[in-house]
């Protein structure tokens, strides 16, 4: 009998590979392409000449879960503090820039983590190409050419009628090889639109036509709730793919909100553990608890819990008890009280009233109840690996193993026989 086909979603697609890029210098880098996992990034809305206010904004960022971030350097001001905001960032810092090709060459010796360049807007940028690549060569700094549909090249504009995920490719394949003339080869490739189809059909041709890394995003895609829609809908389709290897949520909201929406974006399609995961009910008629509120309660409660969990919020019987069993903790409501659930097993009732305060402290007891487990496996480790050193050394004194010399755990005898003992006489 042929299988029966359930539709069930196909594996993932292997990962496109793409050249690893490094952005930034020591403990703070990030890597960027290769085998490395999809890194988020944001931009600050602060005046870059403001230190304060974008080291402020960078901190709280870094805080959400950004690894890179951007700012604009629209004056001479902005390029002024760049070395300061470098050297006091805790994530690399990328240089924006747009219109003056002067600012890449200083944010290039502020020691930023990367440059981004637009081409279709710098004054005679392709003129400044060989100039720009020697000293990003120099210096060690990528150059991310950022391709907007909004603002591409009036010659492309011309040639294709209208912004097309052909035109936009075309930009970006055409300036990298500018500087693929000149040597220069550290690069990282956007072509954003508006409109995710038109996007997602870009990133997917310029992901058959070369092995730069790719950085995703939807430009202007406006507030939530449609911002998000779009960034998740094309980013979950190049993802799943395996084209990506940064994203930018773009939101005209704060821009901690677009760190948590791409981390949320990466957790659903498995590509990072999830911070934290509110299972809860859209609500119905059969609810005996006010779900949106206390939703709320639970989220704010637990924002910045120091480890991944995953909080299940019910309103009824329906689905509750089986979906707060599958949820580290959750709470299934009804007739003014709470079964507080952990792992599956339930712990507690209590009155409505103290439903957040139980999840916490579950939590809470739950998280000390793993750092333990981890320690004790860890202790049992350290153990096991001093009494396999103490063997080995055994066999050194005892002389070949077969002789009565002690043999490592997992590792018969003929095998140990024929592998030389670390410091005997005569290992090379």
């Amino acid at each position: 009998m042929p299988p029966v086909n359930l539709g069930l979603p196909a594996p993932p697609a292997r990962r496109r590979r793409s050249r690893a890029l490094t952005l930034g210098k020591g403990p703070d880098a990030v890597i960027v392409g290769g085998d490395a996992p999809v890194s988020v990034q944001s931009m600050t809305t602060t005046p870059t000449a403001d230190v304060d206010a974008t080291l402020q904004q960078i901190a709280e960022l870094t805080a959400a879960g950004c690894e890179i971030v951007r700012v604009a350097v629209p004056s001479q001001d902005d390029a002024d503090v760049l070395p300061t905001i470098v050297a006091r960032s805790g994530i690399p810092v990328i240089a924006d820039i747009h219109f003056q090709p002067r600012y890449v060459f200083a944010a290039i010796e502020a020691g930023c983590a990367a440059v981004r360049v637009n081409p279709g807007n710098i004054k005679r940028f392709d003129d400044r190409v060989a100039e720009i690549a020697r000293a990003a060569a120099e210096y060690g700094t990528p150059i991310r050419i950022g391709v907007n549909a909004g603002s591409l090249d009036a010659r492309l504009l011309a040639k294709h009628g209208r912004a097309t995920p052909e035109a936009l490719v075309e930009s970006a394949l055409w300036e990298c090889s500018l500087f693929e003339e000149h040597g220069f080869t550290d690069l990282k490739i956007s072509v954003k639109h508006h409109d995710p189809l038109t996007m997602i059909r870009a990133y997917e041709l310029l992901a058959e036509a070369c092995d730069y890394p790719l950085h995703l995003g939807v430009t202007e895609a406006g507030p939530p709730p449609q911002g998000v829609v779009k960034s998740a809908v094309a980013f979950g389709i190049l993802l799943r793919q395996g084209i990506g290897d940064t994203i930018r949520v773009s939101l005209s909201a704060p821009p901690v909100e677009e760190v948590k929406v791409g981390l949320s974006i990466l957790a659903s399609l498995g590509l990072r553990e999830p911070r934290l995961e509110i299972v809860s009910c859209p609500s119905c008629g059969r609810a005996q608890v006010d779900v949106y509120t206390l939703t709320q309660k639970v989220q704010a409660a637990f924002e910045g819990f120091p480890r991944p969990l995953r909080v299940a919020v019910m309103g009824c019987v329906v689905n509750g008890p089986g979906e707060a069993r599958e949820a580290d903790i959750g709470v299934s409501s009804g007739n003014g009280k709470g079964q507080i659930f952990v792992r599956g097993r339930v712990v507690a009732t209590v009155p409505e009233s103290r439903i957040v305060e139980a999840l916490i402290e579950e939590a809470l007891k739950l998280d000390g109840e793993d750092a333990e487990t981890a320690e004790d496996t860890e202790t049992a480790e350290d153990t096991e690996t001093a009494e396999d050193t103490e063997d080995v050394a055994g066999a050194e004194g005892a002389g070949p193993a077969g002789a009565g010399a002690a043999v490592p755990r997992g590792r018969e005898p003929a095998e140990a026989d024929t592998r030389a003992v670390p410091g005997a006489a005569g290992a090379g």
